[in-house]
């Protein structure tokens, strides 16, 4: 069976609700020179780690699980002409060592599910970098609170308390980068339409009926709740 994310991201090279702006803008609020070293933790293709990487000029180690996405970093890093700066290893980073206080900045885009959550994103990253380092997490949270009953929280939590989960892991939260409606229409219409286009080209597929059923099921609870309640921030955090 095809992964599902493998066809959804074909077209994705930032594989969450952002900008490659915004990840340059993120690389000058942690001040990266190329000095820095940055844990890049499910790092997807490598599209944050190119961006910074090239800005900046900052070493950075991706650790990505999912075969076909490692193998995109490495040639995505590869083209750049970045392979002396960012390394890409294939592992689950739940089940890596990743070593205490190396890091100038340790971060995790959108997956704080390698932890099952946020509190356990921070406490697993928190003592990788040095002090006086950086803990920068992706993260979403909901705009309304509480939500209504017919609504799944998907374990995530309003905007203040997300804020007060770095507080908890006693971080100091020092920057905010969120996503607009722009960021999430070009992050979700992406997927709509690399599924489209895999069904037109495997119409037979055992599974594209299942892939037609997921997609337009996302389709769905995005246009009708998550675009209006749903919200994704960049969260910069400082280790005292």
């Amino acid at each position: 069976m095809p992964w599902w994310y493998a066809v959804a991201e074909r077209d994705h090279t930032i594989q969450n609700p952002t900008s490659d702006d915004k990840i340059r803008l993120l690389g000058e609020r942690l001040r990266l020179t190329p000095t820095a070293t940055v844990l890049d933790v499910a790092c997807g293709k490598a599209g944050p780690a190119v961006v910074l990487s090239r800005s900046f000029g900052c070493h950075i180690t991706g650790i990505e699980r999912a075969q076909e996405f490692a193998a995109a970093a490495r040639e995505r890093v590869e083209a750049a002409g970045l392979a002396d700066r960012i390394e890409i290893l294939e592992h689950d980073a739940a089940d890596v060592e990743l070593g205490r206080e190396r890091y100038d900045v340790v971060m995790c885009l959108g997956a704080s599910f390698v932890w099952k959550g946020l509190p356990g994103t921070l406490s697993a990253l928190t003592p990788r970098a040095r002090s006086g380092g950086h803990v920068v997490v992706g993260e979403p949270y909901w705009r309304r609170w509480p939500l209504s009953a017919d609504v799944d929280d998907e374990g995530f939590v309003s905007l203040a308390e997300t804020a007060n989960r770095f507080a908890d892991a006693e971080l100091e939260l020092v920057g905010l980068i969120a996503s607009s409606e722009d960021d999430w229409d070009r992050y979700e219409t992406l997927h709509w339409q690399a599924v489209e286009e895999w069904l037109a080209d495997h119409p037979d597929d055992p599974d594209a009926p299942e892939f037609r059923r997921r997609n337009a099921r996302y389709r769905d609870d995005y246009l009708q709740r998550q675009r209006e309640l749903l919200g994704w921030a960049i969260f910069i955090a400082r280790k005292r």
